[in-house]
């Protein structure tokens, strides 16, 4: 069976050492450049999972804490 013909394309420019390590990375999968980033483009996901907003609220409250004890250190010790 044959693949989907494929007739649009998406391009980019990388500098001459971005395409010499994309192309070892493609090598080392055994796939043609065309063929890795393909797999690599649509294996992305489409959109950030909950743990990236998990992540992010994290570091919101670390932040909420630390400015919360330096304000209560001036208050406390003038």
């Amino acid at each position: 069976m044959k693949p989907p013909l494929r007739i649009k394309s998406v391009g980019t420019k990388v500098s001459a050492a971005e395409f010499a390590a994309l192309e070892e990375r493609a090598q080392s999968a055994g796939l043609t450049l065309s063929e890795w980033v393909r797999e690599v483009l649509l294996s992305a996901p489409a959109e950030p999972g909950p743990e990236m907003g998990e992540v992010v609220l994290a570091e919101l409250l670390a932040l909420r804490t630390l400015f919360l004890n330096l304000q209560f250190r001036r208050v406390a010790h003038p």
